[in-house]
């Protein structure tokens, strides 16, 4: 197998620029690799390689000519299968959407194909982006490639999968509750998730179009550095879409962290944790402390209210934003119905998996009379205090440093038959969502099965240079030390 597909994003860039590679030879190492091991680890949905084929021998045509191109052009990555493309199926993991074939691209898709970008095809995912594991896709389920017994986290399982086992350089996914962040810390990647409205919805199939978020998947902090810059544009066709400042890659480069004030909540840090999680935390923040920035222990109060305010948000717009699909204009149309209501209950009960359904039976129970003030109108209540409490806490931090997950990966089947164990995984992530802050999640160690322990970064609106500078500062030292190396 070919040692390209072991290169970062930073360094394929800059071979292909020199013109040591091209982007043919590069593509074809990830195609070699997805069809070698992608039956076993199955992030892959639907395979795009003529087509990345074609843009490759394009983008090494432009460079023979000699256009200057920038980082992510010829770079072979993968989108989440929620995201709408003209030429491959968008079917969010769902029987609903099986052959379903959008009219049109995502922002996300035309700024990549605008950066020459390679895209080999769209990785799987838990159904509708509704799952913690992305063991509630209908089509198959994807493994953790550091272990392939353990589940690599959801709902953009695939999208961190195919990162982990080397089947992309870069991916796209989706965060509405930590779907980002959680799959990255299972399998040990760099995994970033943008202040709401900084990265284009249009195009993103919604579950909660307040929580919703689109960010990369990547090797490296330096590489997540290289990716964010295409995608933060404000876009016309998205109403809740916002100008992002930019960063300077020199400025995020420099090792120099000293006198960055970090929190580290306590609130994280009691029940529920895993020991050796905890561990890995704390250690990270001692790291920091000898890079010269300043730690120290707060409380936020609200966040205990945080996972059950998400889960009643969630689903309600989930309830309001999936009542689409309901085998008229597209989706799953159930064969056998004999009137209308028959034709809208079948085609649903059939069409959507037991997540989707009991999510949207949450939602729709919240959001009904008699029940709106008590629970949808209480939760958004509960939204406006963590906002605050957050903007408050950033008049005298820069960085909120927090685990992602309260265990590392776990097997297939723990937590599937067991919703609310599943809903308890979200604990540390939900709340960033709620705040529509951003925030990153770096590998910081492994527990004694080998398995990966991701640390949180969470920073202020539109202040992805922070956690750039601070996470690439982290990574570099904690390498350098041996940290984040299996012993």
């Amino acid at each position: 197998m070919s040692t390209l597909t072991k290169l970062t994003l930073t360094e394929a860039s800059v071979l292909l620029n020199e013109r040591k590679i091209s982007s043919e030879e590069l593509t074809n190492a990830y195609i070699d690799k997805i069809k070698a091991n992608d039956s076993s680890i199955n992030a892959y949905l639907h395979y795009a390689f003529e087509t990345a084929n074609e843009t490759a021998k394009a983008v090494d045509q432009l460079r023979a000519s000699g256009e200057r191109l920038g980082a992510l052009a010829g770079i072979p990555m993968g989108i989440k299968d929620n995201m709408s493309t003209l030429d491959m199926p968008t079917t969010c993991g769902s029987k609903m959407l099986e052959n379903y074939h959008a009219p049109f691209d995502a922002t996300v898709v035309k700024q990549l194909r605008a950066s020459k970008a390679v895209i080999l095809g769209k990785l799987n995912m838990d159904e509708f982006a509704m799952g913690s594991t992305t063991e509630h896709s209908y089509f198959k389920k994807t493994k953790n490639p550091v272990k392939l017994d353990r589940v690599p986290g959801g709902s953009s399982g695939g999208s961190a999968a195919a990162v982990a086992s080397d089947e992309a350089l870069y991916t796209l996914g989706s965060d509405t509750g930590g779907s980002i962040r959680q799959p990255a810390s299972f399998c040990g990647v760099v995994g970033m998730k943008p202040t709401y409205g900084s990265i284009s919805r249009y195009g993103l199939i919604a579950f909660a179009s307040s929580l919703d978020q689109i960010g990369p998947f990547t090797k490296s902090v330096e590489d997540m550095a290289l990716v964010l810059p295409s995608l933060m544009k404000k876009d016309p066709m998205d109403s809740t879409s916002l100008e992002s400042p930019e960063f300077s890659l020199d400025q995020i480069r420099k090792r120099d962290i000293k006198g960055i004030r970090v929190a580290l909540p306590v609130d994280f840090m009691e029940e529920g944790i895993d020991e050796e999680v905890k561990a890995a935390i704390l250690k990270s923040a001692k790291t920091l402390e000898s890079m010269g920035a300043i730690v120290e222990t707060v409380s936020l109060k609200s966040l205990k209210h945080a996972l059950p305010a998400y889960y009643i948000i969630s689903s309600a717009e989930a309830s309001s934003n999936l009542a689409r699909f309901d085998g008229i204009k597209y989706g799953y149309r159930h064969p056998d119905f004999d009137s209308l209501e028959t034709l809208y209950s079948r085609s649903r009960r059939y069409g959507f998996g037991d997540e989707v359904k009991r999510r949207i039976l949450l939602g729709t129970y919240a959001l009904s009379s008699g029940y709106y003030d008590a629970y949808y109108k209480k939760a958004l209540k509960v939204k406006t205090l963590i906002m605050n409490e957050f903007e408050m806490l950033f008049q005298h931090y820069d960085v909120v440093l927090a685990p992602v997950a309260p265990t590392t990966a776990y097997g297939f089947d723990d937590c599937s038959e067991d919703a609310l164990k599943m809903y308890l995984g979200d604990i540390y992530t939900v709340p960033v969502n709620i705040a529509g802050l951003p925030a990153i999640s770096i590998n910081c160690g492994f527990d004694c099965d080998g398995m990966p322990i991701g640390m949180q970064l969470i920073g202020k609106h539109f202040d992805e240079g922070m956690l750039l500078r601070v996470g690439h500062a982290y990574e570099l030292e904690a390498q350098e030390r041996g940290q984040l190396y299996v012993k």
